[in-house]
């Protein structure tokens, strides 16, 4: 890690209060140099914390988990101030992570029933209550949820073996895997080989050389076979007994325990498709109460449905649906309004909703209208016929909250990402995904000299602003920060670009 750059100062304006949030590069994972071919499987597509934040994991389209764990932070040195270490990080907050492990998790599949092609992609990640010192977490492709433990596993390498050319080897703990026939094979082989002639030495009992303690994934159990549309998101529930599963028409309930049968809790499938008009786009529960849950649809419509009512929840709790007039709408107003995320405040208070425009924020005592509207890149609003042409206003943005609910963060075009104050207007800062997130708006446009040694350049005012901050947005439509998360505890923010996994703290 480098010196940390520039720092960016956001106020949190609740309440009057004067804090100051400096935010800064922390730790990147990945990077790749300029001109570097990005390989379609490692781009990253499911970013989460842990509910302690201890933890991080990452999917990508290569059907593959990685898995970050915090690093304890160092004790402080009398008579060093730490804030003038050249180590970035300690110059932010104490938070540094370390690389732990990774698995495949998902393969690609063919359903030859329907002759569709099943990708490997990655597009939830949920974490579960760890167990017994071990983490679990849950993760989906398009068609089967998968729960993993992540453990501590000793390995033991015995050496001075009675075998010739064997001077060691290395065994689970808890000893060797038994074949039908006995003994593991290859050391079957090996005593049958050792019998055919005399040994020339002394019989010797093999020693125990070394233990090494290393981490392994394991599948513990996989749900499958419950969706005929593509998953597009899971969450647990606040008893860690029972999770949703979500895809566009029905959503599942699941027991942790029981991988076999599910129970189909909400079903939008209309008698005759040619009637159908919106879809479910996401789905999470509610952090308190086990039997609440929330799902959003295309027509930008949130329903909050209450399991105690019914065992098919197609009656409603409440809908949080912001009237649109009819002068405003428009061809893109339905694509535009479909909503990508859904998240809930820590108390359960607020709802975060993100549609392609705008971030909205809603009390889930109010249904009417939300408490406040947050636009995201309103400067790409005269460019919708561009982002419909070539597929970016189907783009699905994540969207977060912190862990006191004062501020929100989404992503959004050429690596930026925005955070935003819960008082509008306060402490909204962009930021790029990057070791200087403010390099791309230093760059003054490019001037070319003419024949008389004269710089032409853009046609503003002498005296005026190069560029505006949103006009970044417009350079590079294709690198899209659609995967975020923020820490539970802190304002540490981790961002997916493309293949590397970029980290910011505020302080």
């Amino acid at each position: 890690m480098t010196d940390s750059p520039p720092a960016i100062s956001t106020s949190t304006g609740l309440g009057g209060s004067s804090e100051r949030l400096e935010w800064g590069f922390l730790q990147c994972f990945g990077e790749r140099t300029p001109g570097e071919e990005i390989q379609e499987a490692d781009i990253i597509s499911a970013v989460e914390f842990d509910g302690t934040g201890q933890h991080l994991a990452t999917g990508d389209r290569g059907g593959r988990v990685v898995v970050f764990e915090r690093v304890a932070a160092q004790p402080r040195v009398p008579g060093i101030d730490s804030s003038q270490s050249p180590n970035s990080a300690a110059r932010i907050c104490p938070f540094e992570y370390r690389y732990l492990t990774e698995f495949q998790s998902h393969e690609p599949e063919f359903d030859y029933l329907k002759s569709l092609e099943i990708e490997e992609k990655i597009n939830k990640v949920r974490w579960c209550n760890p167990s017994g010192g071990s983490r679990m977490l849950l993760s989906t492709n398009d068609k089967t949820i998968k729960l993993w433990k992540v453990f501590e596993k000793k390995v033991s390498c015995l050496t001075e073996f009675n075998l010739e050319n064997q001077s060691s080897w290395s065994i689970p703990a808890g000893g060797a895997q038994i074949v039908p026939n006995g003994l593991m094979s290859p050391t079957r082989n090996r005593l049958a080989a050792a019998t055919d002639k005399k040994l020339q030495f002394p019989l010797r009992f093999p020693k125990v050389a070394s233990v090494e303690v290393v981490l392994a994934a394991r599948c513990r159990r996989t749900y499958s076979n419950a969706h005929t549309y593509h998953i597009n998101s899971v969450s647990m529930s606040s008893d860690q007994e029972t999770f949703i599963s979500v895809d566009d028409l029905r959503i599942n309930l699941w027991h942790l325990d029981c991988n076999n049968q599910s129970f189909n809790i909400v079903d939008m499938k209309p008698p005759n498709m040619d009637d159908l008009t919106e879809v479910i786009t996401c789905a999470e529960f509610h952090p308190h109460h086990c039997n609440m849950f929330a799902y959003s649809s295309s027509k930008g419509c949130i329903r909050l449905a209450d399991m105690r009512q019914a065992a098919l929840c197609d009656r409603h709790l409440k809908a949080f649906e912001e009237p649109e007039s009819q002068a405003a709408r428009n061809f893109f107003s339905e694509i535009i309004s479909s909503i990508s995320d859904v998240r809930f405040s820590r108390d359960g208070r607020y709802m975060l909703s993100r549609d392609f425009m705008t971030l909205k924020l809603w009390d889930i005592n109010m249904e009417s209208t939300p408490v406040a509207t947050y636009p995201v890149h309103e400067s790409l609003r005269s460019r919708l016929c561009d982002l419909y042409e070539n597929d970016c206003i189907f783009d699905k943005f994540d969207c977060a909250l912190s862990g006191k609910g004062n501020h929100f963060a989404t992503g959004t075009y050429s690596n930026f990402f925005r955070v935003l104050d819960k008082q509008q207007g306060s402490g909204d800062v962009l930021l790029e995904a990057s070791r200087d997130p403010l390099r791309k708006r230093l760059q003054n446009p490019p001037r070319t000299p003419n024949r008389f040694g004269l710089s032409r350049g853009s046609n503003r005012r002498a005296g005026a602003a190069s560029s505006s901050p949103e006009d970044v947005l417009h350079q590079d439509l294709g690198s899209k920060m659609l995967h975020l998360a923020w820490h539970p505890e802190s304002n540490v923010i981790a961002t997916a670009a493309s293949n590397s996994l970029y980290m910011f703290a505020a302080k």
